[in-house]
């Protein structure tokens, strides 16, 4: 095994790392692979209303003003892909052909050949890995020769920032009771409160104070939002 790929099988089970410092090692990773940058891209599952994203690149600082500036992520069609299919794509005249200036303004900052993939969890996050240079294209033999390598990327990449930003997220709210716990388990299984008080043989006020307490931890403005908002940071597993 590579240097590279330990480090990130490493960095997976590491939980003193910080977010700067994972990056670090993606950043190698893509270095390793033959490319100048990388980008990750991160869509949590709540709010479901309005999904909150984070985006982490070494990219020229211009290039990322400008792209934040120009609202490009809205009509990016490598992230509009990577929101519907798990299945990589090379960056081509073809694939940027609805959005030309951002495709003209992205090579005129120096990137010019990319490749991404995105990946999903099981609670709902997802995550998009883009490798990307100023020149040299991507070549079938080299894709041939490295694409599982950069497949695997994508997967451990996103294993380790998907648990590091939802770690991150659940630190802004206190933490749950055993007990208020159990009843927000109960309660998505689709059980009132009267019956999860008959089944942990409380009274429904007691089922009642557990609730409105797990709502006040987890900031949210009712019941059903609080076993959601439990389940989609991994509370209720």
């Amino acid at each position: 095994m590579e240097n590279w790929q330990k480090d990130l099988i490493d960095m997976v089970f590491d939980d003193e790392l910080c977010e700067r410092e994972v990056f670090s090692r993606i950043e190698d990773a893509a270095i390793a692979l033959g490319f100048e940058h990388v980008a990750y891209g991160f869509q949590s599952p709540i709010p479901l209303s309005r999904p909150r994203v984070i985006l982490l690149n070494n990219y020229p600082g211009s290039w990322q003003e400008r792209y934040a500036q120009a609202g490009y992520l809205q009509i990016d069609p490598t992230v509009a892909h990577g929101r519907r299919s798990h299945a990589p794509i090379i960056w081509t005249d073809q694939v940027f052909a609805g959005a030309q200036n951002l495709w003209d303004e992205a090579r005129a900052h120096g990137l010019k050949v990319g490749w991404a993939q995105s990946s999903l969890d099981g609670l709902g996050a997802c995550g998009m890995i883009t490798l990307s240079r100023s020149g040299q294209p991507l070549t079938t033999q080299e894709l041939d020769a490295k694409q599982l390598n950069m497949r695997w990327f994508v997967q451990v990449a996103h294993i380790a920032f998907s648990r590091l930003l939802r770690c991150n997220s659940a630190i802004g709210s206190q933490a749950l009771s055993k007990r208020e716990l159990e009843v927000l388990k109960w309660s998505a299984d689709g059980k009132s409160a009267q019956d999860i008080a008959d089944i942990l043989s409380v009274s429904k006020n007691t089922v009642d104070f557990h609730i409105k307490n797990s709502i006040t931890k987890l900031q949210v403005t009712n019941k059903t939002a609080a076993v959601v908002h439990a389940a989609l940071l991994g509370f209720l597993n």
